[in-house]
């Protein structure tokens, strides 16, 4: 027993120094983040290579953090580089070297700062009188709760008295005892104003940390460090006299400040799992730039922690991530080109208004999982703000919608703690609340329906909690991955795709353990001259449309995608069995092409036999290197006809924003709200062909626009064929004419009314030479092409001079022609 106390003492006392690393100052020290063999000893590697160590990198495994003074250089990939030189100049043995047990190395840099995704300020609503029944109903839910929070009638979200049903459905939970006790929610943000008379209650000190400043407290610094603390307050804002209060107004709430300024991906691996095992959800309303033009997601040391926290976070059940979707939509802005918001462990939460509307502002995309309640209509959320007793009624913008959800999910685990982060987005799934929107709703697998602006709908507290209480957890998450399947074509461009197919098996599935589909990722590799043109759209077996991209205005790099990967959420609860089709599209008829390079599939979701499943390995830094290996495929390949989006825009653009676009719906498939029938599984449109030539003529299996460039080829080709067989036909003629020029000797005829001729000097050469003459008194081809009319012997004078010298001197004797005139046979009559 005693070893196991040992181990269990130094790894607690391991995960206590990973999160007490010592403060890191970026103007007077360089930082490395480096992976270790566990066979190498921190400090002898520090002693090997010059640097001096700091401790372990949170809790991910085996990943420690070094220092040394200011340095241009990379001391870590320098030594790695002499030790590679001297053992090619065999100056040193190939045995094991200490930087052998080097996984993985990377200096730290300062990034800028994220982006909050808040909504610009709104105008207030005016003249909208309350329900008198609803105002009776709210007095009376304060009243039994002893709610005496002074804006508290003003919240909305929580109960809503001008359009009733339209809010989070939470006040019958409270009802029921369910506040949010003993439920951490970490708001990783801009900072934490802990000394609020509305969040000082239920501030948790231990779990928070600024990584800003790197001191204990996350305290708002900066004159717009605030919007961490109307986070807060959605979430926790205490039941008291000042303010509102929160959604789980009984759960802790803490703070992790990266949002004032740059920050390293080390730091902030440390932030997003920061005290995993006491914070229990982590809520991020941030993310890239909502610019429309902008393609970033985690680095690696970032995706690990969020790996290791999901594995092993709240005792080994998950930390749940919460992430705002993004505020990009008016400049068509997709989640998807954000590696935050389409990972598989984030709750994605997109925003509706006040009137179930899709405000401007938030961003659509296939892995968005939910909406709740947020800006628009004229209204925004009401919440504590900075100051003692200080509130706002202007907070908005997806960065509000997702705190909301981090709110609803700490009652879900005070009502069910024994839930992973898997049962949590189970759970999401299964008691979203569609409502009556146009959108492009489609049918699923599991009969629910799901919006790429929408996702399964609003967030619904009482259904949520209700169905929590009798849920089965699901078992351990299981995956397939599919080989690389090599394309190398153009992509056409216009409403034609180019379609690619993939065929995953059922004994594919049984081997990889894998029983039902939760998330999709597809990593891609298109090149592309104008990345903003492209779009990608992934059609399941059972005929369920992800759009995976969407065409961006704004996006003008010249990079396409590389090794990008998107996720999707559509296909949940799907058997993963079947053709796989991914279809890339050019939208846009330019001067920008591009081709369609690789592509591979991964099923991520529940396991068939829970005994033999292992973890999912840590992330590596090259896993999507081998691209050329041994089990790669080339798929099936072809143009597929893929309708324009109508364009029309999605309703509920707020009326304070009239003049902002709302984001394009990305499809025109219908659901059951629309007035076009859902297309069933076995209606999935098959790749077809567009001619440009009537049938008989073959279409090579390309796209029309490739087709005219081969028939267009073709035919230059065919046209100088027959212009060069025209030129040697011609040139053959020449040298004939020019041949029988040298070889015969020609005597002029006499006058035909006299009845004698002049004779040849050959009887038989006469009757030949006789023949051509004939022939070419009838015009050669010279002719044919002269553009002098008066100028048109087929011959010049330099011809006669030598052959017919002897024929005009006895001409003229004959004729009596004085040798000094100028004589009238000079050359053939015509």
């Amino acid at each position: 027993m005693r070893p196991v106390i040992l181990c269990t003492v130094l790894a607690s006392l391991a995960a206590v120094l990973a999160d007490s690393l010592p403060p890191r100052n970026y103007n007077t020290h360089d930082y490395y983040a480096v992976h270790l063999d566990p066979s190498i000893a921190p400090a002898e590697f520090a002693n090997h290579v010059g640097l001096l160590y700091e401790g372990a990198l949170g809790s991910i495994k085996d990943h420690h953090l070094f220092k040394c003074g200011k340095n241009d250089g990379d001391i870590v990939e320098d030594a790695i580089q002499e030790l590679k030189r001297r053992r090619r100049k065999r100056e040193i043995g190939l045995d094991r070297h200490i930087l052998d047990g080097i996984r993985f190395n990377q200096k730290q840099k300062l990034k800028p700062r994220m982006v909050k995704r808040t909504a610009p300020r709104l105008v207030p609503r005016e003249g909208l009188p309350a329900e008198d029944t609803s105002a009776v109903a709210q007095r009376k839910i304060a009243e039994t709760l002893n709610i005496q929070d002074p804006i508290f009638n003003e919240q909305w979200h929580l109960f809503n008295t001008h359009t009733p049903g339209n809010d989070l459905n939470v006040t019958g939970v409270w009802m029921q005892g369910i506040t949010g006790k003993n439920s951490t929610v970490c708001i990783v943000d801009d900072g934490l104003d802990m000394d609020s008379d509305d969040l000082r209650d239920n501030y948790f000190a231990e779990g928070s940390y600024d990584y800003n400043d790197h001191g204990p407290e996350p305290k708002p610094r900066l004159s717009d460090d605030r919007h961490g603390t109307r986070c807060a307050g959605e979430v926790a804002a205490g039941k008291n006299n000042a303010c509102g209060v929160g959604v789980a107004y009984d759960s802790r709430v803490s703070g992790v400040r990266i949002l004032s300024g740059e920050i390293s991906d080390a730091d902030e691996a440390l932030a997003v799992n920061y005290k995993m095992q006491l914070n229990d959800i982590y809520s991020c309303s941030w993310g890239p730039p909502d610019d429309g033009k902008t393609m970033q997601g985690p680095g690696i040391l970032i995706e690990r922690a969020m790996v290791t926290a999901v594995q092993q976070g709240r005792g080994g059940k998950g930390s749940i991530y919460v992430f705002a979707a993004g505020n990009g939509a008016a400049n068509d802005d997709n989640c998807n080109f954000d590696g935050y918001t389409n990972s598989i462990y984030s709750v994605t939460v997109g925003a509706i208004d006040q009137k179930n509307n899709h405000p401007y502002y938030s961003e659509q995309c296939s892995a968005q999982l939910v909406v709740t309640y947020s800006s628009g209509s004229g209204e925004a959320i009401h919440t504590t703000d900075v100051g003692a007793n200080k509130c706002t009624a202007q907070h908005g913008g997806t960065s509000a919608a997702g705190p909301l959800g981090a709110g609803i999910y700490a009652l879900l685990l005070e009502a069910r703690p024994d839930l992973s982060w898997r049962d949590v987005q189970w759970l999401t799934v299964m008691t979203a609340v569609k409502f009556e929107a146009t959108s492009d709703w489609q049918v699923t697998a599991l009969g629910r329906e799901f919006s790429h602006q929408f996702g399964y709908g609003k967030l619904d507290a009482g259904a949520l909690i209700d169905k929590a209480k009798d849920w089965k957890t699901v078992k351990p998450q299981a995956w397939y991955y599919s080989p690389w399947m090599h394309v190398k074509h153009e992509i056409p461009q216009g409403d034609q795709g180019l379609a690619s197919t993939f065929v995953v098996t059922e004994e594919a599935l049984k081997k990889a353990n894998l029983d039902k589909v939760e998330h999709i990722t597809l990593t891609m590799n298109v090149e592309h001259t104008r990345r903003g043109d492209l779009s990608v759209e992934l059609r399941s077996p059972s005929g369920i449309v992800s759009h995976l991209a969407t065409a961006r205005k704004n996006d003008e790099a010249s990079s396409g995608y590389v090794d990008w990967t998107f996720m999707s959420v559509a296909h949940w609860g799907e058997s993963g069995i079947g053709e796989w089709i991914v279809i890339v599209k050019d939208t846009v008829q330019n001067e920008h092409s591009g081709n369609f390079t690789d592509w591979r599939l991964r099923l991520w979701g529940e396991c068939d036999n829970a005994d033999i499943q292992e973890l999912r390995p840590i992330p590596g830094e090259h896993d999507d290197d081998d691209h050329d290996e041994v089990n790669t495929v080339t798929p099936h390949t072809t143009t597929i006809v893929v309708p324009t989006p109508t364009g029309d825009p999605a309703p509920g653009n707020p009326t304070d924003h009239p003049e902002r676009p709302v984001n394009q719906r990305p499809s025109t498939t219908a659901g059951p709200s629309s007035t076009e029938p859902t297309a069933k599984p076995e209606e999935t449109p098959k790749p077809t062909q567009d001619n440009f030539l009537p049938s008989p003529f073959p279409t090579f299996g390309v796209s029309k626009r490739t087709q005219i460039w081969i028939y267009g080829a073709v035919a230059l080709i065919l046209m100088f064929c027959c212009s060069l067989a025209a030129y040697f036909f011609i040139a053959r003629r020449q040298r004939l004419l020019n041949s029988a020029r040298e070889n015969y000797e020609f005597e002029i005829l006499e006058d035909q009314a006299d009845g004698a001729t002049t004779g040849l000097r050959s009887g038989r050469r006469k009757q030949r030479a006789g023949e051509l003459y004939d022939a070419f008194a009838g015009g050669s081809d010279e002719d044919l092409f002269s553009d002098d009319d008066e100028d048109d012997n087929y011959r010049d004078e330099k011809g006669y001079d030598e052959d017919a010298e002897e024929y005009t001197e006895k001409s003229r004797l004959q004729h009596g022609v004085d040798s000094g005139s100028e004589g009238s046979g000079s050359g053939p009559a015509r």
